[in-house]
């Protein structure tokens, strides 16, 4: 409130200061000299504190001046909002890192990777050396050495349902969505040719490959099903990937392949429940990769290197399908991790589960149309003035500006508490009832004080539908703009006219004489 009070004082002193130093100019131009002091008066009484007060009291009456006025004062009202814009910022800033503290405990954005088979393998290199004895003769000896690598083998068909139900978390004033996901993976492995990959494998460890599925955040998962590997294999999941260079987090399952040599393909199936927030995003591993997903949560933004093939969005939530073939990324289904590098988080696609428009988000927007409604109530204002033949001092200017913005405030205040549409309409109703008894205070009539009550709720219901309208907002608010300018040309059109007249009748009573 000080800084306020500071705000209006500063603009009281500057428009005075400005009228005075108009006003000395002018009259010693000889432009303007006040009717109630004679021609014949001294210089000093024609430039005195009383001569300057009815020059003063001169042009404040005057339409221009109210403009003047009214424009200044719109100039000083941005330095309260830029306050009030700090406090939507700061609050906004602490919103978010409630947000990120949540996501912490709960559960991460999940990206999911895999499945991905990984088998491995025993390289052997034959190398001739020529070894000197101590008698100086020469013989050729075959070094032996041996390589370990391991192959990493993607699915030929991957199926992933996954559905995502949304909850709401709290902490203190601030809510936080958040998700549970179900995840059924499915499909199945071609048995890999790794002789393709070397032309020097020695041996092949079946019995040590293992099946691995990365999640970025491991902490929030809740349940993980047996591996169905085959017809009729349940095996247990394990901590890690052990692959952490290609999947960084994780977890893997053990498989022994020696007894399934006969066998093409090798089929498999997992359940997975797990928690996270902000989003849901997945790799394409498969040779085709199909993937359905379900949640109730209806604001989804689909994001990622390739969007669903087929979604379909409705109140109740949202339904997205993607079919993607491996033509689409840059890494082969077979290849080596030690001699081969690919960056397998380079292909994703998924959905951000968001809120569309934010608390803070919707008083931004209201502050940033904050010097537009300023301009139409004191407009509102100057049309009353001239309707009803009664003017409002600049103080009076001041007070109204003040007012409005503490409309910002007293918004943000109590959203944090009822929500923004409650908040809004309290927060009107309190400043609209505040200039309205303002108003009556000073023109003591109760006819014209419900103009203004009804002309300030037209305003405020005005800018609720721009912050509403979202992409039509501009375009609303310029069609806006432009009646405003009309109205003020059909009030303006007569200004200096009169004037005019009486200067031509002047002329023609000299004449006369």
């Amino acid at each position: 409130m000080g800084f306020m009070l500071m705000v209006i004082v500063l603009f009281l002193l500057v428009v005075v200061c400005a009228a005075f130093a108009a006003m000395f100019i002018v009259r010693k131009m000889g432009l303007l000299k006040s009717p109630d002091i004679q021609d014949g008066a001294t210089d000093a009484e024609q430039g005195g504190f009383a001569g300057y007060m009815l020059d003063f009291r001169k042009i404040s009456h005057s339409l221009v001046f109210r403009f003047v006025v009214i424009a200044i004062l719109i100039v000083f009202m941005t330095i309260p909002m830029e306050s009030v814009n700090n406090i939507v910022r700061e609050r906004s800033s602490l919103y978010r890192s409630v947000l990120h503290d949540i996501a912490s405990t709960w559960g991460q954005q999940q990206n999911l990777q895999g499945p991905a088979l990984f088998i491995p393998y025993t390289e052997k290199f034959i190398f001739e050396e020529v070894k000197t004895d101590k008698d100086g003769n020469e013989r050729k000896v075959n070094k032996v050495v041996f390589k370990q690598q391991t192959a990493i083998v993607l699915p030929d068909d991957l199926h992933i349902q996954v559905k995502l139900n949304g909850e709401t978390r709290k902490r203190s004033l601030y809510e936080s969505l958040v998700y549970r996901a179900d995840l059924l993976i499915s499909g199945k492995f071609k048995r890999p040719n790794l002789e393709s990959l070397s032309t020097h494998i020695h041996q092949i460890h079946w019995q040590r490959a293992w099946l691995a599925l990365g999640l970025s955040d491991t902490q929030a998962i809740n349940k993980v099903s047996k591996l169905a590997w085959g017809k009729q294999t349940q095996v247990d999941f394990e901590p890690g990937t052990k692959v952490v260079e290609t999947m960084a987090s994780g977890f893997h399952a053990p498989l022994d392949l020696t007894d399934t040599v006969e066998q093409t393909y090798y089929p498999f199936q997992l359940q997975l429940n797990t928690n996270g927030s902000q989003g849901f995003y997945f790799a394409p591993f498969g040779k085709t990769t199909e993937v359905e997903m379900i949640s109730d949560w209806p604001h989804p933004s689909f994001q990622g290197s390739v969007l669903p093939d087929k979604r379909e969005l409705h109140e109740k939530g949202f339904t997205a399908n993607w079919s993607i073939p491996d033509l689409a990324r840059n890494y082969p289904q077979l290849w080596t991790l030690n001699s081969q590098k690919y960056d397998i988080n380079e292909f994703k696609a998924g959905v951000n589960l968001f809120e569309s428009v934010t608390l803070y988000t919707q008083v931004t927007r209201a502050i940033k149309y904050g010097i537009l409604f300023f301009t139409l109530t004191y407009i509102t204002f100057l049309i009353f003035e001239i309707g009803i033949g009664r003017r409002l001092h600049i103080v009076q200017y001041g007070v109204i500006g003040l007012a409005l913005s503490m409309f910002y405030l007293t918004l943000l205040s109590m959203a944090e508490h009822t929500g923004f549409f409650k908040a809004y309409i309290s927060a009107a109703g309190i400043i609209i009832l505040m200039i309205s008894l303002y108003t009556y205070a000073a023109i003591r009539k109760a006819r014209y004080t419900l103009i203004v009550l009804l002309l300030l709720t037209g305003l405020y219901a005005l800018l609720y539908s721009l912050l509403k309208l979202e992409d039509y907002a501009l375009l609303a608010g310029t069609a806006l703009l432009l009646v405003i300018l009309a109205v003020l040309m059909v009030l303006t059109r007569n200004i200096g006219r009169e004037p005019a007249l009486h200067h031509k009748s002047d002329l023609v009573e000299d004449e006369i004489k």
